[in-house]
Parts: structure tokens; sequence; C-alpha cells
């Protein structure tokens, strides 16, 4: 499953609240560069992994220019307790409702120990200063998360 978005097209605007309530709406960041990455859930592992490692290299990707930004489907009160756990300096976005996740198509089908379901499909996106998608990761590396977007960036720039 691949998001029907392609490098190169007008990222699709999204509105939703943050782990503080605030509306964010991807038009309150023309002119910036947006890591925007979808992850399917606070508090496990993998998504844990992918957090810490944005937070670790978080001064690295602002000195950069980049926002970031993440969304699952958790609830605001959800987003707030693994900020606070993990010490989170960006925002994360909740769509309970699959509003935003849909509108960038990374929902599907999912299989894992040869159970098929449906779920969210691990994806960053980075959006360039006039919000237009100039890479999509569609199986990031946790662990590695920071360095694959500064050297898609440097390839892309």
């Amino acid at each position: 499953m691949a998001t029907s978005l392609t490098e190169g097209q007008k990222a699709p605007a999204f509105s939703g609240k943050d782990q503080d309530g605030n509306k964010v709406s991807l038009a309150q960041f023309k002119g910036q560069k947006l890591v925007v990455y979808f992850y399917p859930q606070d508090n496990t592992p993998t998504c844990t992994e992918q957090a810490c490692n944005l937070r670790d290299n978080f001064s690295v990707l602002k000195k950069e220019g980049f926002v970031v930004l993440g969304v699952s489907p958790d609830d605001e009160s959800s987003h707030k307790k693994f900020e606070n756990k993990f010490n989170l300096p960006f925002t994360l976005i909740a769509d309970p409702k699959h509003t935003i996740i849909d509108k960038y198509g990374v929902w599907g089908e999912k299989q894992l120990y040869g159970r098929k379901y449906m779920g969210l499909h691990r994806t960053t996106f980075l959006i360039d200063e006039k919000g237009v998608i100039r890479k999509i990761f569609l199986k990031p590396r946790s662990k590695q998360h920071t360095d694959e977007i500064l050297k898609a960036w440097k390839e892309i720039a």
C-alpha cells in the first residue's frame, strides 16, 4: 500500500488540533520546510524510536529550517502524554477521524504475523516552502530517520 500522492505535487491542505488543543493547519507553515510524519500509535516501540530520533536531532532539523509535525489517529490527551513522557519538542496532530490521514492516503490494509487488518502506514512527507511535496518516505527507518531526511533534502535542494 502506498499513498496516491506523488513527489512534485502540492501537499493537500489540512487542519487539526495539536497535543495542547491548538488548531494547526498546513497554511500556517507557508514559507517553511516541513517534515510531516505519520505514525500508527503513541507509546508503541517503533513509533517511540522514531519520535525520539527526531527529538534527539531536533536542533539539527531546526537549524536546517525544518518544522516537524507528527500525525497519528491518537487523540489530543494521548499525544500530550506521549510528548511529556519523551520530552518531544515538536507538534503532534490528533487525527482520530482520519481526516488528514485519508487526504495523505496513508491508511490501508496491513499484515502482521499473517493477520490482515486496517491501519496507518508509517510514512513521511518532506514539503518545501511553497507547499510542494519534495520527498515521500514510504518506509522510514525509525532509528535513522533524521539522517534519511537530511540526506534526501540535500539531494533535492
